[in-house]
């Protein structure tokens, strides 16, 4: 689903790809960190990675909470 439909869809399904997106990125800046032998702003952007990475793990358990009482109403 693209971020367009999810964010017309659903808010927290758009906040998970949102996350997702910048988790990406900031594995991405990490990695190229790595290869130019800056492993300071590496390690910082790992950690941003991984902060992004469990916020769309939570928006996605919330998204599924609402779902799972959807179907149970």
């Amino acid at each position: 689903m693209a971020q367009a439909q999810a964010e017309h869809d659903n808010p927290i399904l758009a906040e998970a790809a949102r996350e997702l997106e910048a988790a990406a990125h900031d594995a991405q800046v990490a990695f190229d960190c790595i290869a130019l032998g800056e492993l300071n702003r590496a390690h910082t952007t790992a950690l941003t990675a991984r902060v992004a990475a469990d916020a769309a793990v939570t928006a996605l358990q919330a998204a599924l909470l609402v779902a799972g009482a959807a179907a149970g109403s």
